[in-house]
């Protein structure tokens, strides 16, 4: 997409907040247009329509994120250090730069009415690969409890996961840098009450594979 960069920032940034808002159904391709003061011909001369302009905020938001987080490899889950890796990415997370922009993001992970198709899909098919490989790394190493099948524990953790960042993005909209770290912190003791086996061991229970 060959445009001008404060131009291809104004239209990512309105579209994101247009999607955020008003879901993918009901958001305006003619409003984020007047907002950004940019003719139909002119958008349609680098993208094909509203699907196309939803791909491209997800990706160009995926992106940043990628570039603004440090991941943890499996390698670096396994070398002890399970539980302080996933504590820096949660807070990481949670006290991102750019706030408005990646919050934006954040409700569109949760529209009900995105393409099925769409960069979003590949997106959390993504997280949940990594989630799949982080708990196989956490239950090598006795950081994670091994009593559930890993199909049902990825499923479990994505769906708190998800959970807490939809409250999060509804309940503490823009919040202070302190209020974002104690979510962290609250977000991290919730996962190891969950799955952490030193936090809540697990009685013996007939196996479930």
């Amino acid at each position: 997409m060959s445009m001008a960069p404060d131009r291809r920032r104004q239209l990512l940034r309105t579209a994101a907040r247009e999607f955020a808002e008003a879901g993918y159904e009901r958001a305006s391709l003619n409003r984020v247009l007047v907002a950004c003061g940019m003719s139909k011909s002119s958008f349609y001369h680098y993208l094909d329509g509203k699907e196309a302009l939803f791909d491209l905020v997800v990706s160009e938001a995926t992106a940043a994120m990628s570039d603004a987080l440090a991941v943890p490899s499996a390698a670096e889950l396994g070398d002890g250090d399970f539980w302080p890796a996933i504590a820096r990415l949660l807070d990481q997370l949670l006290t991102l730069d750019e706030t408005a922009w990646f919050e934006d993001f954040g409700r569109m992970v949760h529209l009900a009415d995105a393409p099925p198709a769409s960069s979003l899909a590949r997106f959390l098919a993504g997280i949940r690969a990594w989630l799949d490989q982080a708990l196989d790394v956490g239950r090598a190493g006795g950081a994670v409890r091994t009593d559930l099948p890993a199909s049902l524990q990825t499923q479990l953790v994505l769906a708190v996961l998800l959970a807490m960042d939809r409250w999060s993005l509804t309940q503490q909209p823009s919040a202070d840098p302190a209020t974002r770290h104690q979510l962290a912190a609250t977000q991290l003791d919730t996962l190891r009450r969950l799955l952490d086996p030193a936090v809540h061991p697990a009685a013996p229970t007939p196996s479930l594979r």
